[in-house]
């Protein structure tokens, strides 16, 4: 049901039960969750949040892809499509573990995802949620040809987030990809 996308370096495929481990480490890591929750996340959050990401694609018919190098198998994070119920629009997001920060990793598995989004769905722009403060996530999305637009406050679970709001319309995306 989870399409399987390659780039260069990178297969975005569906989740196997030997990701969780993985998923949880870098979930727990408080470097990785700073812009995302402000908090690690327990083992067992992390369970339920790779549950919603795989039940993304049940019932919407997209979602996150699991995001494996193709040199040595790694699981290295999550990638792709994301429309919860009450999402400000359908956003491209990406979250690596740090270890494969810096290595562009989020920009070419983004940019694969972003290409599938404008092919498959009938949305003219989509978005990137991304904390004020995240300047590394700020870079993908610039990269990608998005630009900042107007701050957004996300509730999640009754806890307000702090966001901006990226986006790149499909004439945008159109122009950079012809």
């Amino acid at each position: 049901m989870i399409p399987r996308l390659e780039t260069g370096r990178l297969i975005l495929r569906g989740y196997k039960p030997e990701d969780f481990e993985p998923f949880a480490a870098f979930m727990a890591d408080e470097d990785v969750m700073r812009y995302l929750s402000g908090a690690p996340m327990a083992r067992n959050d992390a369970w339920r949040n790779l549950a919603s990401l795989i039940g993304h694609w049940a019932l919407r018919g997209y979602g996150m892809w699991a995001v494996e190098r193709k040199s040595d198998g790694a699981f290295i994070g999550r990638i792709g499509l994301n429309n919860p119920e009450g999402w400000p629009g359908l956003e491209v997001g990406w979250t690596l573990g740090k270890p494969y920060w810096g290595q562009g990793y989020a920009t070419e598995a983004a940019r694969a995802a972003l290409h599938y989004a404008f092919m498959t769905q009938p949305d003219e722009r989509i978005i990137s949620v991304i904390h004020p403060e995240n300047r590394a996530s700020q870079a993908v999305a610039a990269r990608l040809g998005e630009t900042k637009g107007p701050f957004h406050e996300l509730v999640i679970g009754g806890k307000a987030y702090p966001t901006e709001i990226w986006s790149i319309s499909r004439a945008e995306w159109a122009k950079l990809n012809p």
